[in-house]
């Protein structure tokens, strides 16, 4: 059983079929998609340094654009640990540079959550929690959060958190997934944003 069929229980069965299809993902195999981000947006111009440093972690960037080509790579693999973990290797490609956002996803049982590592190696670290809509919809929503320095967690003050929002469905019509991704903080606002549509041959 993956992390998202056990952290969503008998509400997995409610998500539109092809969404079911892309997130059981059996242990060794990949997902593997292309498409177009139909915008790409952030924070304020301050903010390009921090977000420049985030390139060597492969944790966010600063580029913003329109119609921006993208692949996104779901790995479903056993860590060191013996735990169920999904890869996430999403690539941008901008006409000068090519950008990444990356995180590896566990179960958290206790909490009934999904623990997500941001960057290689991880500096940021978000408990996620994830719901289905009445409409097959996919919606994953965070909570707590930390800085990782190391083997030490520092927690974040949610007036100091990057407060997630993602929304994932499929447009039967035009035969592609849509997502829509909004980080905001409760002081500066739109932190970074993303939104587009994606196919798979994969199924």
């Amino acid at each position: 059983m993956t992390i998202y069929k056990h952290i969503l229980g008998d509400q997995f069965y409610k998500l539109h079929p092809m969404l079911q299809k892309r997130y059981k993902l059996s242990v060794g195999k990949k997902f593997k998609a292309t498409g177009v981000m139909k915008k790409i947006s952030g924070g304020p111009k301050w903010m390009y340094p921090f977000f420049l440093l985030g390139t060597r972690w492969k944790f966010l960037f600063p580029e913003h654009g329109l119609n921006i080509p993208f692949t996104i790579v779901n790995t479903s693999l056993i860590g060191p640990n013996k735990e169920n973990q999904v890869h996430w290797e999403r690539t941008f490609y901008f006409k000068n540079n090519k950008r990444y956002f990356n995180a590896l996803m566990s179960l958290d049982p206790a909490n009934n959550s999904v623990k997500d590592y941001l960057g290689e190696p991880s500096i940021f670290y978000s408990d996620l929690v994830f719901f289905v809509t009445e409409e097959g919809r996919m919606l994953i929503e965070s909570r707590e959060q930390r800085i990782v320095i190391g083997n030490i967690e520092v927690p974040l003050p949610r007036i100091f958190q990057g407060i997630v929002h993602v929304t994932e469905y499929y447009i039967e019509e035009k035969d592609v997934f849509s997502i829509h991704v909004l980080i905001k903080n409760p002081l500066i606002g739109t932190l970074f944003e993303y939104e587009g549509e994606f196919q798979t041959n994969d199924f």
